[in-house]
């Protein structure tokens, strides 16, 4: 026997919840906080050193958006609704979803901070971008529409790949357009990474740059399904994406290459490498989490499981205190929303833990109406 054969299946063998999927996602929503709070609290120059940068760099960079984008695509292979009408519906919703988050985050705390303060420049003037620039749900909306036609026109795994890479290297050599007008930018920036003569940025998750992270996790789930032997396929694909990450890390961090650059650009325009080591970074990772899920106790797993689900209200509500607290609350309060590193965590673990009791008790709600109807 080969060891293909040892390793995979011919039939489905895996195809109820992945604990250590769940495990991935739970972590990283629940940093997300400990990441926002860090970028709004802390002054630019601070977020190139120390704490600051870890958060900031190192597990706000290819730690976060990756694993939370593979993880994703993952996801679209293991739910019961996966034709590429489902697909379509899911982009939709998930779309306006971040669209009403920008209302809920921006648009409404920064007119209430402007008719307390009349501070036109912190809050008037950053909001036609913060309303309508694309952030990771409305890249994860337009992923979903990618990927609903890529299996609509039934290409190949190896196909959806090389398609992805070209487009990350386009998006790579296209990276810094600038069509002079800010809404050309911020609608352009949909695609590939804009940016002013100021280096604005007006792209946060430019399309051409980050597919390659859903898609791969779509293959990759859709390979996990007829993996018969999960000890041996992530022994061997974890371990080489620790290797990578051990080789190319010290040096990318030490030498800020390309995604440890200072300035938001270098990691919101992900260059080809950095997609490909920030997909091997989110490989080893998922394979610590499988190694590390039998010695977890089950409250945990149920715990990580139910945040899992719950991602994207979690992600939505923690936005919101994040912004309310730090632009809105302490600007107003102290006249700076600058905070400690030690302030800082201890906000952000704060908002994630009332953020997931909220996304808790929301689900306990809709459960209960649930069961009242079916009386």
């Amino acid at each position: 026997m080969n060891l293909k054969d040892k390793i995979f299946s011919k039939e489905v063998v895996n195809s109820g919840r992945q604990q250590e999927l769940d495990l991935a996602r739970a972590v990283i929503i629940f940093c997300l906080a400990l990441i926002h709070c860090t970028i709004e609290c802390t002054p630019e120059d601070r977020l190139a050193h120390g704490v600051p940068f870890v958060f900031d760099s190192v597990i706000g960079g290819p730690v976060s958006a990756p694993m939370f984008m593979f993880v994703m695509g993952v996801g679209m292979t293991y739910t019961k609704h996966h034709t590429p009408k489902d697909y379509v519906y899911r982009g939709i919703k998930i779309g306006i979803t971040g669209y009403a988050l920008n209302v809920c985050r921006f648009l409404l705390p920064f007119l209430a901070g402007y008719l307390i303060t009349g501070d036109y420049g912190k809050y008037i003037a950053p909001l036609p971008y913060r309303m309508l620039g694309n952030d990771i749900l409305q890249f994860a909306a337009l992923a979903m529409l990618f990927i609903a036609l890529f299996v609509r026109l039934r290409l190949s795994n190896a196909a959806m790949v090389l398609i992805c890479i070209g487009m990350s290297v386009l998006g790579t050599v296209l990276n810094g357009a600038d069509v002079g007008t800010p809404l050309g930018n911020i609608f352009l920036g949909y695609l590939i990474g804009t940016e002013d003569a100021a280096g604005k940025v007006f792209s946060d998750f430019p399309l051409l740059n980050w597919l390659i992270i859903p898609v791969s996790g779509y293959v990759f789930g859709e390979r996990l399904h007829y993996v018969k032997s999960k000890k041996l396929f992530y022994g061997l694909l974890s371990m080489a994406g620790i290797l990578v990450c051990v080789i190319y890390l010290p040096f990318g961090i030490g030498y800020r290459w390309g995604m440890f650059g200072e300035g938001q650009n270098c990691y919101y325009h992900l260059i080809t490498t950095d997609a490909l080591v920030s997909l091997a970074v989110t490989v080893g990772a998922i394979g610590i989490y499988y190694a590390a899920v039998p010695f977890l106790p089950q409250r945990l797993l149920a715990c990580a499981g139910e945040l899992s689900r719950n991602v994207n209200a979690v992600y939505c509500i923690h936005w919101v205190f994040v912004m309310v607290s730090t632009n809105v609350v302490l600007y107003i309060w102290r006249g700076t929303q600058e905070l400690s590193v030690s302030a800082t965590l201890l906000l952000g673990t704060c908002i994630s833990v009332v953020s997931g009791l909220i996304a808790h008790k929301r689900t306990a709600v809709k459960k209960s109406n649930r069961r009242g109807d079916s009386l």
